[in-house]
């Protein structure tokens, strides 16, 4: 039997469609095109990089083309085109080098951007403060490179921003309070730079999840209210001081690094719960006692509190046994140590547990009984003969197994500094 007409008219129509198709292929933006042309001449890969390798704008679809770019669909026009909504600079791989070179101002010209990363390399000069006119952008991630000079105000205008880190670079000046309140953020990174001035005051009621600033030279106090629903927050190594009260209504921390300020008074007793499974006091000048409590908080694996290096005076309270890793040393604490820290290291359930150089006068444990070989207890320059030796202290710890009878007198009698 012959073929039917309309059997010829659908072949014609699939032969044409497909013969036609790749004139009919979308193409990029060409102020996209454009910008990423700029963008390559002011990058280039650092030797052992080959990033920049699939540029090649000969090609007619640079989106599957080029290396970092992801395109998605513009039909807000009456012809549509591709736009770059994702640009990823360098390969992030643990062996490559990274670029050099300095970040183009024509960055700003991919206006659909949503996601702008850099990867590690050796990228100098200041971030341009065009970017603040990628309205759409939600994820900003510039790390460990040599970028200099301020966070450009102009970022505060993200409304959609999700995820800042502009951490390990060489950025000064002040953070932009513009930043606090962006109330899409939900992650702010800006650790390892030198930065300076006072931590901007954030909004309680925004949903902020994840602050790190650590390694800074901000200096001031602790605004004296935080989002409730940050989870981990880190401002170690900076040059803050005062009473950390505002954190009394963090509930949902996890994380908490207030190391090597110059923080004082009392450590609230709402950071003592076994949500807050890292708790990083050390070096400040807190002072009070360990809060009192009738028995310990039931602390999960990989838990590390450190206290050590402060002014914390009093009787050692039961809250904290069971912490893997607790360091109460370099304090001024007195007393008997609690029966559950013994037990607690008897089970290894604490493996290390560092309480040198306090006024601590018992340590109630069983001569001759046998500590895990994963346990690590120093109890060295207290007011008492430890009953084990100094085999598991730190170098810092000293030679001396005990303190000098004189010292342990005149602070038992409240005459001590």
């Amino acid at each position: 039997m012959a073929p039917s007409p309309s059997f010829f008219l659908i072949f014609s129509i699939f032969f044409v469609l497909f013969h036609a198709a790749p004139s009919f292929q979308l193409q990029l933006n060409t102020l996209d095109i454009a910008a990423l042309l700029a963008i390559k001449n002011t990058l280039t890969d650092v030797p052992g990089t080959h990033f920049f390798s699939t540029w090649d704008f000969a090609s007619p679809r640079p989106c599957s083309a080029f290396a970092g770019v992801i395109c998605s669909l513009d039909d807000s026009s009456p012809n549509p085109t591709l736009r770059v909504t994702s640009l990823i600079l360098g390969t992030g791989l643990s062996d490559s080098p990274g670029l050099a070179g300095s970040l183009s101002a024509s960055l700003s010209n991919l206006t659909q951007l949503t996601q702008l990363v850099l990867y590690a390399g050796l990228v100098t000069g200041p971030i341009p403060p065009q970017l603040g006119n990628l309205i759409n952008l939600r994820v900003l991630s510039l790390t460990n490179n040599r970028l200099t000079g301020p966070i450009p105000a102009s970022l505060s205008s993200l409304h959609n921003l999700h995820t800042l880190d502009l951490s390990f670079n060489q950025l000064s000046g002040s953070i932009p309070p513009g930043i606090a309140h962006l109330d899409q953020l939900k992650v702010l990174i800006l650790a390892s730079n030198m930065l300076s001035g006072e931590l901007p005051k954030f909004p309680a009621s925004q949903e902020l999840f994840h602050i790190d600033v650590k390694r800074n030279k901000i200096w001031g106090r602790l605004p004296s209210s935080m989002p409730v629903s940050v989870r981990y927050l880190s401002v170690s190594e900076n040059r803050m001081w005062g009473p950390i009260n505002g954190l009394e209504s963090l509930s949902e921390l996890v994380y908490l690094d207030l190391s090597m300020n110059q923080f004082s008074g009392p450590i609230p007793k709402s950071l003592f719960h076994s949500r807050l499974n890292s708790m990083l006091l050390q070096r400040n000048n807190f002072s009070g006692g360990v809060p009192t409590d009738a028995s310990s908080t039931s602390y999960a694996q990989g838990s590390i509190v450190d206290l050590s290096h402060n002014l914390l005076t009093g009787e050692l309270s039961p809250i904290l046994a069971g912490v893997e890793t607790l360091f109460l040393n370099n304090n001024r604490l007195i007393g008997r140590v609690p029966d559950e820290y013994v037990n607690s290291i008897s089970r290894g359930d604490t493996k290390t547990l560092y309480l040198q150089h306090n006024y601590i006068s018992d340590f109630p444990m069983q001569s001759g009984l046998a500590l895990p070989d994963s346990v690590s207890l120093c109890l060295s320059y207290n007011c008492m003969v430890p009953p084990v030796g100094l085999a598991a202290c730190p170098a810092s710890a000293g030679g001396q197994l005990s303190r000098p009878a004189y010292q342990c007198s005149v602070y038992n009698n409240g005459t001590a500094p």
